[in-house]
C-alpha cells in the first residue's frame, strides 16, 4: 500500500507552502529520512524527508505550486506501482486517455499553423488547445504534476512560469528577455529580468534545453504562476514584440547597481515605498483574436475587446510601437467604445514610449483607474533640458511614499542624546573590533542595538493593528528594517529576529543587508530580505543631516531617524548637581509614528528611552 506524503505543519500561523524544488522522480527509490522536495513559506526554506522507504509512484503538485498544509504532494508504495510523472492517476480512463490524444493532435495542428502563417489567430488558438490538453490531461485536477517543475509532458518541454514574488505580491512586470528562441540554455541560466513592486532579480531556467517559446513581452505584467516561456518542446516563435536580449538588456541597464560604496555607515536617508503591493490585474489567459483585425495587439487584449464588443481597428495605441494594451480597452469601454486619438503627433510618441509610467497610462493592477489618471501635456524640453525615463523603482518609490502618507496618520517626534561615551567607546576599540568580528564598528550599528532594547518595553512600537478587522498584533520579535541608498533608489531589506543580537551581530547583519541592497560584495537581495519588517530606521546622519522626518515603512507603525553626530557645547551635569559646559558629541533621533495607534506620550516614552540607553549603556563593555 502506497504511502501519502502530505505538506507539513509550518509552524504557527502557516497555512500553506510553496513547492520549490522536486529532490526524486517518479520511479526512484528512496530510504526514510531521504529528502523528497525542498519547501518555501512565508517563514522558512526546508527540505522534506520521506517518511518511508520505497519507490516514489506519484508526484501531484508541480514546482512553484503553493498547496495547504495537509495536502497530498507525493506517494511512496512499491516499484510496481510507479507511474508516469505527467498522467496523473493510474486509473485514468480510456476515454481521458482518447481526450489527452485528441487534443495533443489538435494543440500540433494549431501550432503548426502557427508556425506556418504568423498569424496571431493561429498562436492564441495554439495556445487555447494547448490549455485544452492540459486540462484533459490533469483531468482537470492540480494533481499528477510533473517532477521537473511545470513539463506539460508529451514531449512539449518544460513550462517556465513567474516564480512566487514574496508574501501579498501578486504580479510583476518582465523588464528585459536575456535569451531568445533558438538560444540554447543551461539549467539556472537566467531566462529574463524580473520587476516586482519590491525589488527587481533574474529568473533561471529550470532545466537544460533549447528555448521554443516566449510567451510574455517585455514590460508585460502578468500574475504569478503565469507561462512566460518554454524550454524545449514543439513549440516555436516569440511573444509579440518581445524585444531581442541585447535591446531589451540595454532598456535596464541603467537600472542596475554600479557598485557603490558597500560602507555600513552609508545606509539610506528615507523608508517606506517597499511594503503593501498594488492591486493585481485581471491576467485570464490568452484566447481567440479578434477575427478581422489588423491592429498591434497581443491574443489577451483581443480577446479582451472581443468580449467588450469593441474594434480594436478604430483605437489609438498607447503601448510601444503603437500597440493597443489592455488599459487601451477599457478607456476604450469607458467612452463607449470610441477612439481616443492623441491631440498631436507629440501626444501620440509620448503616450507610445511612456505607456505605464507615472502621469501616462497607468501600469496593470493599478488601482487607479484610467480615467482618474490626469497627465500634464507633453511639450518639448528646453534649453539646457534633457529628458529621461524614469526608472521602474523610482516609480514604485513615489507610488509607496504616497500610499503611506495616504494610509496613516504620520507625526514625527525629536528628542537630543549625548553620546560622547559612545563615541569614546567606538574610538578606543573600533580597530580592535574589525579585526576581531570582521565587520566596522559604525556608530548607527550602536544607535540599532539601543533602539531594540528600548523597544523591549514598548510592544507598540513594534506592532501591526489590523484596522479593518478591529485586531492588535504585538510581536515578542524585531525584523530590523534597514533604509539603504542605493544606485537604482531606496531599498529597506530587514534583519530578522534582530532583538536577538549584539552590537558586533548587528555590525556584521546591517554591513551584509547594505550590500545585499547594493549588489557588492557578490551578494544580491532576494523577496525573503524585503519582507516582514517589523520596525525601521534610518541613518539620515550618513550624509550630514541632523534632523529628519521620515516617511512610515507603512504597514510599520515606527521608524526612527538617525540624525548626524555633531560636537556642540552643552551643559554637563556632574554626580554632585554641579553644572559646567563643555564639549559633546550630541544626536537628534526623528521618531515618527502612525498616531492611531500611538499617542504622542507613547511616541514620547520610546524615543526617550532610546536616549537613555544610548546616555547610560557601558559601550566600552558592550564592543570591547
Amino acid at each position: 500500500m502506497a504511502t501519502d506524503v502530505e505538506l507539513p505543519e509550518l509552524g504557527e500561523s502557516v497555512t500553506e507552502g510553496t513547492i520549490t524544488a522536486w529532490l526524486v522522480e517518479v520511479g526512484d527509490t528512496v530510504d526514510v529520512d531521504q529528502p523528497l522536495f525542498e519547501l518555501s513559506s512565508d517563514k522558512i526554506d526546508t527540505e522534506v524527508p520521506s517518511p518511508v522507504a520505497g519507490t516514489v509512484t506519484e508526484i501531484l503538485v508541480e514546482v512553484d505550486e503553493t498547496v495547504e498544509v495537509g495536502t497530498v504532494c507525493v506517494r511512496i508504495g512499491d516499484a510496481d506501482e510507479a507511474g508516469g510523472s505527467d498522467g496523473g492517476s493510474d486509473d485514468q480512463s480510456a476515454d481521458e486517455q482518447s481526450a489527452d490524444d485528441q487534443s495533443a493532435d489538435s494543440g500540433q495542428e494549431a501550432v503548426a499553423a502557427s508556425e506556418a502563417s504568423g498569424d496571431e489567430q493561429a498562436q492564441a488558438e495554439a495556445a487555447a488547445a494547448e490549455d485544452s490538453r492540459a486540462d484533459a490531461s490533469s483531468g482537470g485536477d492540480s494533481g499528477g504534476g510533473d517532477s521537473g517543475g511545470g513539463d506539460s509532458g508529451g514531449g512539449d518541454g518544460v513550462d517556465v512560469v513567474l516564480p512566487e514574488l514574496g508574501e501579498s505580491v501578486t504580479e510583476g512586470t518582465i523588464t528585459a528577455w536575456l535569451v531568445e528562441v533558438g538560444d540554447s540554455v543551461e539549467e539556472d541560466q537566467p531566462l529574463f529580468e524580473l520587476s516586482s513592486d519590491k525589488i527587481d532579480t533574474e529568473v533561471p531556467s529550470p532545466a537544460t534545453g533549447t528555448v521554443s517559446e516566449i510567451l510574455v513581452e517585455v514590460d508585460e505584467t502578468v500574475e504569478v504562476g503565469t507561462v512566460v516561456a518554454r524550454i524545449g518542446g514543439s513549440g516555436s516563435g516569440s511573444a509579440d514584440g518581445a524585444e531581442p536580449a541585447e535591446e531589451a538588456s540595454d532598456a535596464t541597464a541603467a537600472d542596475q547597481p554600479d557598485g557603490a560604496t558597500d560602507s555600513a555607515e552609508g545606509t539610506g536617508t528615507e523608508a517606506g515605498y517597499m511594503s503593501g503591493t498594488p492591486d493585481a490585474g485581471d491576467r485570464s489567459g490568452d484566447g481567440p483574436s479578434v477575427a478581422g483585425s489588423d491592429a498591434l495587439a497581443s491574443p489577451l487584449v483581443r480577446k479582451l475587446a472581443k468580449e467588450k464588443g469593441l474594434d480594436l481597428d478604430a483605437m489609438q495605441g498607447s503601448g510601444q510601437g503603437g500597440r493597443i494594451t489592455r488599459e487601451d480597452v477599457e478607456a476604450a469601454e469607458s467612452t463607449g467604445g470610441e477612439a481616443q486619438p492623441a491631440s498631436s503627433q507629440q501626444a501620440a510618441a509620448s503616450s507610445a514610449t511612456n505607456a505605464d509610467k507615472p502621469g501616462g497610462e497607468p501600469s496593470a493592477g493599478s488601482s487607479t483607474p484610467p480615467e482618474a489618471k490626469k497627465s500634464e501635456p507633453a511639450r518639448e524640453p528646453g534649453e539646457r533640458e534633457t529628458v529621461e525615463d524614469l526608472s521602474r523603482i523610482r516609480q514604485r518609490i513615489a507610488e509607496k511614499m504616497l500610499e503611506s502618507q495616504g494610509q496613516a496618520a504620520q507625526l514625527t517626534t525629536v528628542q537630543e542624546a549625548d553620546v560622547t561615551a559612545l563615541m569614546a567607546a567606538r574610538t578606543a576599540h573600533k580597530e580592535e573590533f574589525k579585526s576581531r568580528e570582521g565587520a566596522s564598528l559604525s556608530p548607527f550599528a550602536m544607535v540599532a542595538r539601543a533602539a531594540l532594547m528600548a523597544l523591549k518595553n514598548h510592544p507598540l512600537v513594534n506592532a501591526y493593528a489590523d484596522w479593518d478587522n478591529g485586531k492588535l498584533y504585538k510581536r515578542d520579535y524585531v525584523n530590523l528594517g534597514i533604509a539603504v541608498d542605493t544606485p537604482k533608489g531606496l531599498l529597506v531589506p530587514n534583519i530578522k529576529n534582530a532583538d536577538g543580537l549584539t552590537t558586533a551581530g548587528l555590525s556584521r547583519a546591517i554591513s551584509e543587508a547594505a550590500q545585499k541592497a547594493r549588489g557588492t560584495g557578490g551578494k544580491r537581495i532576494d523577496f525573503s530580505d524585503i519582507e516582514g519588517g517589523t520596525f525601521t530606521l534610518t541613518n539620515t546622519g550618513s550624509v550630514g543631516v541632523l534632523i529628519d522626518t521620515p516617511i512610515l515603512n507603512y504597514p510599520e507603525v515606527a521608524i526612527l531617524g538617525v540624525g548626524a553626530i555633531k560636537k556642540r557645547v552643552a551643559v554637563v551635569e556632574a554626580a554632585d548637581g554641579s553644572e559646567s559646559f563643555g564639549v559633546r558629541h550630541m544626536m537628534y533621533l526623528s521618531l515618527t509614528y502612525d498616531h492611531r495607534l500611538l499617542d504622542g506620550a507613547d511616541a514620547a516614552r520610546y524615543v526617550t528611552e532610546v536616549k537613555q540607553v544610548l546616555e547610560t549603556t557601558n559601550w566600552e563593555q558592550e564592543v570591547g
